[in-house]
């Protein structure tokens, strides 16, 4: 009896190890509560002093948080600069608002030296770009540690502008996303802007005979204006059209209307399996619970702040978030 007790005892301490090595060391609200109290109002004031300068840098900000995400999961990899990083890949060189991410860490580390992961300044940033552009705000769970590699050729599974939705899906099942997580965070469109060479063909050559038939005519000479033919492919277009700098529906109603700027965000409305959720946003669909995006978005950016977490051991805490200790 003595040796199956001793051995329900060291079988009961290690199960507790093991739950705690996967569930006890992962993130949570107020991670940094005693560690470094103010770590949330330091992120908060210095991107409310940046956006308030330009408020193109929160769709900036946001937008980065999400390419971060997606590549090697939410570890600021993305921040890491030199030759052959993730920052310097194609689908990356349009990234804004390191600045910021740095500002806010040199801050930190006067305050509470090597606590604050890059990882969750770019998280808390990200929430609160939003809730600067009229967004809801939402809880940022903390907790992350920075990770110590960065690839450019890892960056080819972002979701890219020519994706079909079938693709895109792909692209965020694999992330442990569904679909309303799909057409929820590309909602994050409604702030910010693009740049003419990623829908320039569905202008003029999408088709045998000419432009994408599924644009809004009159929308459609406004593009070309915006983006001659052969001009110049890095002028940036707002994506969603007379409300860039707000979080609102308005880039849903543009899909409505015919007027998505890139194709990936307009396919959105053509596939049966994501239209019902933009309806739902819109409150077209009579009969089902309605949705609200800004309170569902709040969820789904903190389901994706969860990808392939480096906690506890794992990774590390940045010194500088553009460099590897």
């Amino acid at each position: 009896m003595e040796e199956r007790s001793l051995y329900s005892l060291v079988f009961l301490v290690l199960a507790l190890a093991i739950v705690n090595k996967v569930h006890g060391q992962g993130t949570r609200v107020g991670f940094y509560s005693s560690t470094c109290p103010r770590a949330e109002s330091i992120v908060k004031s210095t991107v409310t002093t940046h956006v308030n300068s330009d408020s193109t840098l929160a769709a900036g900000l946001l937008r980065m948080h999400f390419h971060d995400c997606f590549v090697q999961g939410c570890d600021a990899s993305v921040l890491i600069a030199g030759s052959g990083t993730e920052r310097t890949a194609f689908a990356n060189l349009g990234l804004r608002g390191f600045e910021v991410i740095d500002d806010a860490k040199k801050q930190l580390e006067a305050a509470c030296p090597g606590v604050v992961s890059c990882a969750d300044i770019l998280a808390l940033a990200a929430r609160d770009s939003v809730v600067l552009s009229g967004g809801l705000s939402y809880q940022v769970l903390t907790g992350r540690r920075d990770g110590r590699i960065s690839q450019a050729s890892d960056v080819s599974n972002l979701p890219a502008p020519f994706d079909s939705v079938d693709v895109q899906k792909q692209k965020f099942t694999a992330k442990g996303l569904n679909t309303q997580d799909l057409v929820t965070l590309v909602g994050a469109h409604t702030i910010g802007t693009t740049a003419c060479q990623f829908f320039s063909n569905r202008l003029y050559n999408f088709t045998a005979n000419g432009p994408d038939p599924s644009i809004d005519p009159s929308f459609l000479s406004q593009l070309q204006s915006l983006c001659p033919q052969n001009g110049d492919g890095s002028k940036r277009v707002a994506l969603d059209t007379g409300s860039q700098t707000k979080f609102d529906l308005s880039y849903y109603s543009n899909l409505r209307n015919s007027r998505g700027i890139l194709q990936s965000d307009q396919a959105l409305w053509s596939d049966a399996s994501t239209k019902t959720t933009v309806q739902r946003y819109l409150g077209l669909i009579r009969g089902l619970l309605g949705l609200t995006f800004n309170v569902e978005f709040g969820k789904s950016m903190v389901k994706m702040g969860n990808i392939e977490l480096k906690t506890g051991t794992d990774g590390e805490i940045r010194k500088i978030c553009s460099a590897i200790n």
